[in-house]
């Protein structure tokens, strides 16, 4: 009888991909295990807490079983590290949130028809609502504006000013290692026009994921602050004036960004270097669309809204795969002078990134990228590799990678 002697090098590699290959089933079963059952609890129903894991909070101003009446005395009413899932049920609520624990928390919309997956902000039957911006120094910070501020201290959230920003103190706990929003907009409704800083939600020392959310203001619409993490997939987020800017990561996937109107960037980030790694901190917005809010605009818009302005030489931006209505400038990006001294400019090379891969749309020109000499536009895949997923941006407090945990692994 023939014997067949297999190499055991090759044996090992078959091996290895068995396992790998029965862990990622696992995983993807236990994603859609996952997310069956947070569409169940989701659904709305009579008895809306059926279907939701034991020990769901229920909140609601007018339900008979609800436990709070807004989300902000539920989530005051959790110990500092026990998880916890807080299901809020159709409606407007006028409030700011604060999450400042450390325990993982979901926040649950209830979604009125078919389950709790899809729809994106502005879908949703959920609103968190406030107004307040920072007109004329009316407050000392920025992000008291903010409509939900996850930040495990107030000095953490502070956004400072200037291209450093508020000096955070050394020593400053890291907050919540795993928040998680469903189907819930937060909207900043102080003025329909950008009047100053008004913020939608702000992130800081943690990680947050908000899926089919949606964020509405005007001016500084998105912070996330210094060593924040926040994922954003499948949302509505909406802005005029550098309504993406902090210190921090974030990765928009899949998701609408809507411009009411042109005003400085969409991208304003700040970087730091106040770490003794090296960092992948900046802004990523990937297979996404860029477009005027009122489509009726872009005509009379038509190449004055610009991608990004650096506020401080270490701005990271990339757009990948995105489209662009044709209000886009030609040029892209624009520089930003210090202090408005043109001859002290906020763009140095090799260190400020501004930067696309794969734009589309009208608002895509290949010749007036070039003619603007600010954009960097990357054009083999090798280029953008480093940023092009979450897997490859995030990082934990210490520099440490990968560092997804905390992001649903369904949308991963």
């Amino acid at each position: 009888m023939l014997s067949c002697k297999v190499p055991v090098s090759w044996l090992s590699v078959v091996i290895l991909a068995t396992a790998v290959a029965i862990a990622d089933a696992n995983a993807n079963a236990n994603a859609n295990s996952y997310a069956n059952s947070r569409a169940h609890c989701q659904s709305s129903t009579a008895e809306p807490l059926e279907g939701c894991a034991a020990g769901t909070i229920l909140v609601s101003p007018t339900h008979k079983d609800a436990q709070f009446q807004t989300i902000q005395s539920a989530v005051l009413s959790l110990d500092e590290t026990t998880p916890a899932t807080i299901l809020v049920l159709s409606g407007t609520y006028i409030e700011q949130i604060n999450v400042t624990r450390s325990g993982p928390l979901t926040l649950l919309g209830e979604v009125a028809e078919g389950g709790g997956g899809g729809g994106g902000g502005g879908k949703n039957s959920v609103t968190v609502q406030f107004s307040a911006a920072n007109v004329n120094v009316s407050y000392t910070d920025n992000a008291f504006t903010s409509v939900l501020t996850v930040a495990p201290t107030l000095e953490a959230s502070l956004t400072g000013s200037g291209p450093t920003g508020y000096p955070v103190p050394a020593g400053t706990p890291f907050g919540n290692k795993d928040f998680r929003v469903y189907n819930v907009d937060f909207r900043n409704v102080f003025a329909a026009a950008s009047v100053g800083p008004s913020l939608a939600v702000s992130v800081s020392y943690a990680n947050a994921g908000f899926y089919h959310a949606g964020f509405y203001s005007w001016q500084d619409t998105v912070y996330i602050g210094k060593l924040g993490n926040a994922y954003f997939y499948d949302n509505t987020i909406a802005g005029q004036t550098d309504f993406f800017y902090g210190f921090g990561t974030a990765f928009i996937q899949n998701s609408s960004i809507a411009m009411r109107g042109c005003g400085g960037g969409v991208t304003a980030w700040k970087g730091t270097n106040t770490t003794t790694f090296s960092n992948r901190y900046g802004v990523y917005i990937a297979d996404s669309t860029l477009a005027q809010e009122n489509s009726t605009l872009v005509a009379s818009l038509a190449g004055q809204c610009f991608l990004g302005r650096p506020w401080n030489s270490q701005h990271r931006s990339v757009f990948m795969k995105t489209y662009m209505d044709a209000s886009i400038n030609s040029a892209g990006y624009k520089a930003w002078a210090v202090s408005n001294d043109p001859a002290v400019s906020r763009v140095v090379p090799n260190v400020t990134i501004m930067a696309e891969y794969e734009s589309y749309g009208p608002g895509w020109n290949s010749t007036g990228r070039i003619a603007g000499n600010v954009t960097t536009v990357y054009t083999k895949e090798d280029q953008v590799n480093k940023y092009a997923s979450p897997l490859a941006v995030f990082m934990s407090e210490t520099g440490n990678q990968p560092y997804v945990s905390w992001i649903d692994e369904q949308f991963l």
